[in-house]
């Protein structure tokens, strides 16, 4: 496998990581007939977990300040990938993960004293506004407020995997964490969902989900990231939006205003202004 990944282009690797990620996503949300979105996160992180175990094959014992940033990061990616799929079943794919988007793109700007960054943020705020402006019908501000408690929760997940890193060895800390995610879920996911979860079809589909949308991605961007600078990284993840819209354009079909396009690419481009000279974290699971 490490032979295979080595022969491919490291840009290549992360939009394969990127479309990987908004295909998993789409996938989901079809499941949402099958069963409820708690139900469908629960899966997800219960196989994630299960997967990312037996390639890292984690150490259990940790000291005290390992295991609180490990509680922490786990809380955080659980939080962040359920109100995420809320978000989903509420509004369109491209929509959702726009917003979301905007905890990374603060995270990367806070702190600047760079005024062209005020003016990324600016141009942000200005694409959100037509996000919402752009809706046809009544906006679903619920599901608004789920996809940005997904994107606070991904701004934690940034500020937090600095300190996973350094307190845990490769990808164990990463490993634990989403199994906590997945303890901490699956009490909600069961009392929603009930037997729903034991369904043969909702368990392979699920077991998909959890592989296109955390191992593929995860993977092919730690490969990315040893040969390729963090800033061209950062450029590239920046697409992720415009991907989720056409994830659910070409896959559920659903159909975002003119000034929606124009939302995103403001989003876009921002991230793209913003994260140039950043580090950047691989994704969320």
């Amino acid at each position: 496998m490490e032979r295979l990944l080595a022969a491919v282009p490291p840009t290549a690797l992360v939009l394969s990581g990127v479309v990987s990620v908004q295909l998993g996503g789409a996938i989901a949300k079809q499941l949402f007939a099958l069963t409820s979105p708690i139900g469908v996160v629960t899966l997800r992180l219960v196989f994630a977990g299960l997967v990312l175990v037996a390639l890292w094959r984690p150490r259990v014992r940790l000291d005290a300040r390992a295991v609180g940033v490990v509680l922490a990061f786990g809380t955080v990616l659980g939080v962040m990938n359920t109100s995420i799929y809320l978000a989903f079943a509420r509004i369109p794919l491209g929509v959702a993960v726009t917003i979301e988007f905007l905890g990374p793109l603060l995270v990367a700007i806070a702190g600047s004293r760079r005024w062209l960054d005020a003016l990324w943020a600016a141009l942000a705020g200005a694409g959100v506004l037509l996000l919402t402006e752009g809706a046809e019908g009544a906006v679903d501000w619920l599901g608004v407020a789920f996809a940005g408690l997904a994107g606070a929760c991904w701004a934690g997940y940034i500020l937090l995997g600095a300190r996973l890193g350094r307190h845990t060895p490769g990808g164990t800390g990463l490993a634990l964490a989403t199994v906590f995610a997945a303890l901490a879920i699956a009490p909600f996911g069961i009392a929603e969902s009930g037997t729903d979860l034991l369904s043969p079809r909702l368990l392979v589909l699920s077991a998909g989900v959890a592989v296109l949308s955390s191992v593929v991605p995860y993977s092919l961007e730690i490969e990315a990231l040893r040969r390729m600078p963090a800033r061209v990284f950062g450029v590239l993840m920046s697409l992720d939006p415009a991907v989720a819209a056409l994830a659910g354009l070409v896959i559920l079909g659903e159909l975002l205003s003119p000034s929606q396009w124009i939302a995103i690419g403001c989003v876009v481009a921002a991230s793209i202004g913003a994260t140039r000279g950043t580090r950047n974290q691989p994704r969320d699971l």
